[in-house]
């Protein structure tokens, strides 16, 4: 380990000199209470900042194994700590300098959810800090004094009010943890109770706006309150006994008027697939983790996915059980997100009318007489809903607003009102046998096998041209592979750009496994069981901050959209 004085050195030395020579400071360098890894140089004020560690022995951090006692906890104070480290980044760091990104100092910056991600790492030896640092230049030449003063004036500033419990808000860190390791426990107890989601009373669910996911200010916000047909009360290791809504397994309506919070409440279920820090509103909010919201995507690509159970007897001939195109019509993308979440493994979806086909939805009983259904190739969802539970054991939540038909299908039905739910299951049921229906059933008596796929090994190509590897998050929604752009907007449970840089990378990383013969299913698996055995790292050769957990049903989607991907031809 290098002494610190040996980068201040370096740096007068190449005071003044071109960006290039910076890489003479790579290195490991051992300051007062802390050792700063700078693993990759920048090569100009312009690119990427540079990637940069510190690591603070964990008996000198004060930081007690109490913290990090479980899993749970342990996310939840990488998380804290990670929030801490961006705060103090902010406010000791002097921002720009010079040209190009010089002057940055940053970590990844977490948002409402508390994800497992790389930018934090606590053993039971060090805790360390993964970040990003500007090396600063006047155009293309070393502003040395300028980085002297961020490595010897700002860095031990954010280091020492960041990773020193002395210096942290302790009770704000317990809050943290405690609250992650409520959530937690409420959404391991939900399979044991036959529930897919649990939301407990004074909750807030309205958000700021559909493009801020902070909660909707406390005097304009309505607090969550269950009827007592869906109350139950669960028992979690800090908070005690809580009451709120469980909604059972099975096939679930959210109904009401529009603005009364049906999307809201579906929201809410999507996202409580992950823990959320303390004041978000949805902390007690959670779901189980394999829920997958579906919804239409017009012209994604679709390879050899098996849609028969929805689509079937298509003009010329067309066959559906292996289904590929490279324009999906709102139906068929539609079709095959739900089957490819039934391979994948989901326990659950979600679908709301807002985002849904409406052919793909419903089909009433005036066009059933007009159009035969020897003549129309989709079978509507509503036909397949219950078979879909019956068959395959998944749950549906299914925000409605537009039609009634959908009554008799549904065990439960909870109508929104003023952002506040009502039972009205049995109100719903009564209807729907006084007016009855005069459509057909069109979905035949069970929901149909859904096989599984096995990707080719030319699906995976990494490289831009013949030796630049190219991986990347593009935004939220897009995944830089090769020559293509991967689209996964429609996959809206992603609410991180670094779930993306993962996902990216592991796409990347699963070629180790397909060689032809293993199915989609269980080449994520093992992608997955690698993570969990050996964390986020394992996704790249170098080690970075910027990744975040991402499920094995968001791999498959990813997957599933790639333009290139190929699928063995079945036997």
């Amino acid at each position: 380990m290098t002494p610190d004085k040996e980068l201040k050195s370096n740096l007068r030395r190449i005071n003044g000199k071109g960006y290039k020579a910076y890489k003479d400071i790579k290195d490991n360098y051992q300051f007062s209470n802390y050792q700063l890894f700078l693993d990759h140089i920048q090569g100009d004020p312009f690119a990427a900042p540079s990637r940069a560690r510190v690591r603070v022995d964990r008996h000198a951090s004060g930081i007690g194994p109490e913290i990090t006692q479980n899993r749970s906890r342990r996310i939840a104070a990488c998380d804290f700590l990670t929030r801490r480290f961006f705060d103090c980044c902010r406010k000791f760091s002097k921002g720009r300098r010079g040209t190009g990104k010089g002057g940055l100092i940053t970590i990844d910056g977490p948002g409402q959810e508390i994800l497992e991600r790389t930018s934090m790492v606590i053993t039971d030896n060090f805790m360390e800090a993964r970040f990003r640092i500007g090396l600063p230049a006047h155009g293309r030449k070393i502003a040395g004094s300028d980085a002297e003063a961020m490595f010897f004036e700002e860095l031990p500033q954010i280091v020492g009010h960041s990773l020193f419990h002395e210096n942290l808000d302790s009770d704000a860190l317990y809050r943290h943890i405690r609250t992650a390791e409520d959530a937690d426990s409420a959404r391991n107890q939900l399979s044991e109770r036959n529930l897919i989601t649990f939301i407990s009373d004074g909750s807030i669910l309205p958000r700021r706006s559909g493009i801020d996911s902070r909660p909707m200010p406390e005097k304009d916000a309505i607090a969550f309150q269950t009827p007592a047909s869906y109350r139950v009360t669960i028992e979690l290791p800090n908070a005690g006994s809580v009451s709120g809504l469980g909604i059972p397994a099975g096939v679930t309506l959210i109904v009401g008027g529009g603005y009364h919070g049906k999307s809201t409440l579906l929201n809410a279920i999507e996202l409580g697939i992950y823990n959320h820090i303390p004041g978000d509103g949805r902390e007690l909010a959670v779901t189980v983790e394999n829920t997958q919201k579906i919804r239409a995507c017009d012209g994604r690509n679709i390879e050899k996915t098996d849609i028969s159970p929805f689509i079937n007897n298509l003009p010329f001939q067309k066959g559906t059980t292996e289904f590929s195109t490279k324009n999906a019509s709102g139906s068929t993308s539609q079709a095959a997100n739900i089957s490819e979440a039934v391979e994948a493994g989901a326990d659950v979806i979600l679908l709301d009318e807002d985002t849904s086909a409406t052919n793909f939805m419903i089909r009433d009983h005036r066009m059933q007489r007009l159009v035969k259904k020897e003549q129309e190739p989709i079978t509507p969802f509503i036909d397949k809903v219950r078979q879909l539970y019956a068959d395959k054991n998944i749950s549906t939540v299914l925000v409605m607003g537009g039609s009634g038909d959908y009554f008799a299908m549904a065990d439960h039905i909870i109508q929104m009102t003023e952002y506040q739910p009502h039972d009205v299951t049995e109100a719903a049921r009564a209807i729907a046998l006084e007016s009855g229906t005069d459509r057909w059933e069109e979905g035949g008596r069970h929901f149909g096998d859904i096989r599984q796929r096995t990707p080719l090994p030319e699906s995976f190509n990494p490289y831009k041209g013949h030796n630049k590897l190219k991986i990347a998050a593009r935004g939220l929604n897009n995944i830089q592979f090769g020559n293509e752009t991967i689209d996964i907007s429609d996959l809206e449970q992603l609410v991180d750009i670094s779930q993306t840089n993962a996902l990216a990378h592991a796409i990347n990383y699963a070629i180790k496994y397909t060689d032809g013969s293993l199915s989609l299913n269980t080449l994520v698996g093992r992608v997955i069981d690698d993570i969990n055995e050996n964390g986020l790292d394992v996704l790249t050769s170098y080690i970075t901050g910027e990744s975040a957990r991402f499920r094995a049903l968001d791999l498959a989607g990813a997957i599933n959209r790639m333009r290139t991907l190929k699928i063995r031809d079945s036997q």
